[in-house]
């Protein structure tokens, strides 16, 4: 099973990685704020992710890691 890692703390929230995802399985986290005052992305389901790394990919800051 694939594990995606955000680095929550470096996440600006933009959702590209929200567009990219072609499970619909990352949303920006509600309630949630990180240091730098915006809503991180986050998984909802790990067990449906495939492991493309689509969001990865999108992410223009690098906060995202996908190991299969």
């Amino acid at each position: 099973m694939p594990k995606v890692t955000f680095r929550s703390d470096l996440c600006k929230g933009c959702g590209l990685c929200v567009a990219a995802c072609p499970k619909k399985i990352i949303t920006l986290a509600k309630g949630k704020i990180n240091q730098k005052g915006h809503s991180p992305a986050e998984v909802t389901d790990p067990s449906a992710c495939i492991g493309c790394a689509f969001c990865a990919t999108m992410c223009p800051d690098c906060v995202i890691t996908v190991e299969k």
